[in-house]
Parts: C-alpha cells; structure tokens; sequence
C-alpha cells in the first residue's frame, strides 16, 4: 500500500508551481484541502484563461491530482498585474 501523503501547505504548494512555472509574482493560500493562488508570469503572454490553468497543472504535475483537492487561481500577466490596482508594486 502506498504511503499517505500529508496534505501539502500552502507554502509547499507555492515552491511546486515555482519549480515549474518562472513566476515575477507568486502568492498561496489555502488549508491543506483548498488553495487560492495568484500566479504571474511572462509564460502566460498570449495564452487564454484556461491555457494558462494548464499550464499551471503541467507545472504541479502528479500532485495536483494525487495531493492538492481544490486550487483556484488567478493567472496574469506582467503587464495584467502591473495594470490591477490592488496589487502591491513594492515590497
């Protein structure tokens, strides 16, 4: 029988989609079960909503299917953060 896996914090799942995805911007939330994450990154240029969630999923790999339940997120880039008002531009 497989070993458990502990369900990933948040941090954890922010170093996964950093392994795999070059992000300017990178924030996780979330209790073990459910995430919310806020991903920037040059790659998404050009791509669609869903284009750049696949992307994400290519950059967690088995883990989003076997550790992480529920992950939501919001994907832009450099320039779609730069122009959102609430973000943060310095830190």
């Amino acid at each position: 029988m497989p070993p458990i896996m502990a369900d990933p914090t948040a941090s954890e799942v922010q170093r996964y989609i950093a392994q795999g995805l070059d992000c300017e911007h990178l924030e996780v939330e979330g209790d073990g079960q459910h995430f919310f994450a806020t991903i920037v990154s040059k790659e998404f240029e050009g791509c669609n909503r869903v284009a750049r969630h696949q992307r994400v999923y290519k950059a967690l790999g088995d883990r989003m299917r076997k550790q992480i339940h529920a992950l939501s997120m919001k994907t832009l880039t450099p320039a779609e953060w730069a122009s959102t008002p609430a973000a943060p531009h310095h830190h």
